[in-house]
């Protein structure tokens, strides 16, 4: 019984993976040739509402989903926007609500968390869960690398090509061709034209510096 259901399992993860011939990719606003969500999916709902480039991977147990709920109506055009040539770690979380933007060749390791959307606590005497939310728009940039673990907050700014450490918490804007490790998360190193990859000498504007940790 037990090699059976391995069988099944097996199976299963080789045909039903999420692809722009499956009926389940058609409900996307778009997704591209090539692409595939693995089976066992996480939550996928508001497809409607999501674009997904092409040959872009996202592994077992990945949440992919627009909205509160399915069936969200969040008007006319879609809110998340994955590129091309992604590939998205097994168990993460991309949600949005508001505008998320996820530019080509961006990979993450597994369980980062990704969103546009975070609970109010303007009034203290509300619990924070009934308090209205607050969207701001999140872009990362192509060819940006997102370690395991990586929490991208509500209005982060993420450039091209940036490296951010495991566990580290985004928020603000980044500027390319760096990375940021730590929480919040600061710049450690970032490349320059004269000299190459360096530690910082003064904080980016909105972040902090620290030194960096040796190779």
């Amino acid at each position: 019984m037990a090699e059976l259901i391995q069988r099944a399992w097996r199976y299963a993860e080789q045909a039903a993976p999420i692809t722009a011939q499956s009926a389940a990719g058609r409900r996307f606003a778009a997704f591209g040739a090539g692409s595939l969500i693995a089976f066992p999916a996480g939550s996928v709902y508001g497809e409607r509402w999501i674009e997904v480039g092409s040959d872009s991977m996202f592994a077992a147990g990945v949440t992919l989903c627009a909205g509160m709920a399915p069936g969200h109506d969040l008007g006319p055009s879609p809110v998340l926007r994955v590129g091309d040539r992604c590939v998205i770690g097994r168990g993460s979380h991309i949600v949005a609500h508001h505008s998320l933007d996820i530019g080509h060749d961006v990979y993450t390791g597994p369980y980062v968390y990704i969103t546009d959307q975070n609970h109010s606590y303007a009034d203290p005497d509300t619990p924070i869960g009934s308090q209205w939310p607050v969207n701001s728009a999140v872009s990362i940039g192509a060819g940006s690398w997102l370690g395991t673990g990586a929490i991208i907050l509500p209005g982060a700014i993420i450039g091209r090509n940036v490296v951010v450490a495991a566990g580290a918490v985004v928020r603000g804007k980044i500027p390319d061709r760096c990375v940021v490790a730590g929480v919040p998360a600061r710049v450690v190193r970032q490349y320059e034209p004269s000299n190459g990859w360096s530690r910082p000498a003064d904080s980016v504007p909105g972040l902090l510096a620290s030194p960096a940790p040796e190779p």
